[in-house]
């Protein structure tokens, strides 16, 4: 077995045992699996995506990646992506690894550099009152920047996302002491990448919950799952959880490519990811009835998720107009060449 399969494998055990009903219910109820997360610190996990020669253990990037599969597989109620990409940035600049969670904050969120100083206000910022540092992407010359802050924010507003996840607006001015020129790719396509990876690890577990469902579940003395009708359904699902696996591998093995440019790539994932998102989360409720709503039934952990994922860091509608104007760039003669590339 390959040191990437057992890391996985073992990740995958971890997060299956201690995602809990009674851990993803009280994390959604605001409070911090602090246990979950020392496990998942213990295992190094948040240093997956950072080279070894920089404190990683030098996983392939395209494994690493698979981390945030399996957190949105098991409903992971962590910033454990967010982490990975904020401890990439900052090894690549040559700047000190975060030592707890973080987030980062693309240059997308418009906050300024002024004498000194990073100010303005982050929306929506992933466990914002939770994480000890942030990595703040800003423009330089025109150039890309990261800064490691550790202090200089407070939370202006508390907020979470329809799945209760911490999405918090945040209030910055804070001293830059530890910046670099930005190395890598965007910290906002790291973030549209990520979310196709968590939304395909979402529907894997979709799917199985629905199978399982259609299968214990009795109407008129036969299990839902012989008509005819729930297995043209469960077909469907399967279709759109295995185009968003493929939509997971084409954005993580663009964001893996330290040369070159992903963002064709994480917008044709991104778009599709949000596609099978919307039909296999309302298929599984159909599938589920009224019962996948309750408290008591894990599928909501999962659907909510998946409709707050499919929005965030640029909705289908963003990449969509992405999408387009790549090609309406390229011209007649160049969009041929243009879509067998992408």
């Amino acid at each position: 077995m390959s040191d990437a399969a057992m890391v996985l494998g073992t990740a995958d055990r971890l997060m299956a045992d201690q995602c809990d009903d009674a851990t993803v219910r009280s994390a959604r109820r605001g409070a911090w699996p602090a246990s979950l997360w020392n496990a998942i610190a213990q295992m190094g996990l948040p240093l997956a995506l950072v080279p070894e020669g920089s404190g990683g253990f030098g996983l392939d990037p395209v494994d690493a990646f698979a981390l945030a599969r399996l957190a949105g597989r098991h409903a992971l109620p962590l910033p454990l992506g967010e982490t990975m990409a904020a401890n990439q940035a900052l090894a690549l600049a040559g700047l000190p690894l975060a030592e707890g969670p973080a987030a980062f904050i693309p240059v997308e969120s418009g906050l300024v550099l002024r004498d000194g100083r990073i100010t303005g206000t982050a929306d929506r910022v992933p466990w914002g009152a939770t994480v000890g540092t942030l990595v703040v992407e800003y423009l330089l010359g025109g150039a890309r920047h990261v800064a490691r802050l550790d202090s200089g924010w407070r939370v202006a507003e508390s907020g979470t996302n329809i799945a209760h996840m911490p999405r918090d607006r945040l209030s910055i001015d804070a001293a830059i002491t530890a910046t670099a020129p930005a190395q890598g790719h965007p910290l906002y396509l790291m973030g549209a990448g990520l979310r196709v990876l968590q939304i395909a690890g979402a529907l894997d577990q979709v799917l199985d919950l629905s199978i399982a469902h259609v299968s214990d579940r009795k109407q008129f003395g036969r299990a839902l799952a012989t008509f005819q009708a729930i297995q043209h359904e469960l077909a469907r699902m399967a279709g759109e959880a295995a185009a968003a696996g493929a939509a997971a591998g084409l954005a993580a093995e663009a964001l893996a490519e330290a040369a070159g440019d992903p963002m064709l790539s994480v917008a044709a994932a991104r778009i599709r990811s949000a596609e099978a998102a919307s039909v296999a989360a309302g298929v599984a409720q159909q599938l589920h009835g009224a019962i996948g709503f309750t408290q008591e039934h894990r599928l909501h952990w999962y659907t909510s998720a998946l409709w707050s994922w499919r929005d965030e860091y640029g909705g289908p509608h963003h990449w969509t107009q992405c999408l387009g104007a790549a090609a309406l760039a390229v011209g007649r003669d160049g969009f041929w060449p243009f879509v067998v590339a992408a």
